[in-house]
C-alpha cells in the first residue's frame, strides 16, 4: 500500500486508457471519496455527474478547443458542478472535490485527467461551460467547474522528479523576507 507522499509522487495526468471498463466497486469508491471531500463550512456546494456512455463521452470530449479531445476514450468522466446559491466558495469546494477524486484514482491504479470547464471556450467560441450545461442538462443556476475523466492507465508516466520542486517558491514569514 503506497503512501499519501508516494501517491502524490507517482499521480501524473493521464490521456490514454484502455478499453477496460471501471468495476461498480471502483466507480463508488470514487464517488465516496468525492463525498467526504472538504468543502466551505460542511456546506457540499456540488454535485457530481457520472456519465460512462461512449456517445456522451464523445460529445463531452469536444467541449473545448483544446484540452478535452482524449475524455472521449476514458471509461467514464465525473463532471463536477458547483452551486453558487449554496456557497459563495463553489468553485474551491468543486475543484478540491476534484483533486480528491484524481488522488483517489491514483490509489485505486487508475488514470485520470483534469479539464477545466469554467471560462474555457470550444473552437467556434461558445462556453464550454453551456455546451456542457446543454449535454448533460445542467440547471442554469448551477455551474459546471471541472470535469475528470477516469480509466485504466493506456501508458506509463515516470513519478513526479523531486529535483524539480519548485523551493523557491516557498517563503517563511512572509513573502520577501524569507525563502527556503
Amino acid at each position: 500500500m503506497q503512501s499519501f507522499a508516494e501517491i502524490v509522487q507517482t499521480r501524473r495526468s493521464m490521456r490514454k486508457y484502455t478499453d477496460e471498463q471501471l468495476t461498480p466497486e471502483q466507480v463508488e469508491t470514487l464517488l465516496r471519496s468525492a463525498l467526504m471531500s472538504p468543502s466551505s463550512k460542511g456546506k457540499h456546494a456540488w454535485h457530481f455527474i457520472v456519465v460512462d456512455d461512449k456517445a456522451m463521452l464523445t460529445a463531452l470530449s469536444g467541449c473545448k478547443a483544446v484540452g478535452s479531445d482524449f475524455v472521449k476514450d476514458a471509461a467514464l468522466a465525473i463532471v463536477v458542478v458547483g452551486d453558487p446559491q449554496e456557497s459563495d466558495v463553489w468553485i474551491e469546494d468543486a475543484c478540491v472535490a476534484a483533486t480528491v477524486l484524481l488522488y483517489q484514482a491514483e490509489d485505486l491504479g487508475l488514470g485520470a485527467c483534469w479539464v477545466q470547464l469554467r471560462n474555457r471556450t470550444a473552437v467556434d467560441g461558445e462556453s464550454t461551460q453551456d455546451i456542457v450545461r446543454k449535454l448533460l442538462n445542467i440547471p442554469d443556476d448551477l455551474q459546471p467547474a471541472v470535469m475528470v475523466a477516469l480509466g485504466h492507465k493506456g501508458m506509463e508516466r515516470k513519478p513526479f522528479n523531486p529535483d524539480r520542486l519548485l523551493w523557491e517558491k516557498v517563503h517563511i514569514g512572509g513573502f520577501e523576507n524569507s525563502r527556503i
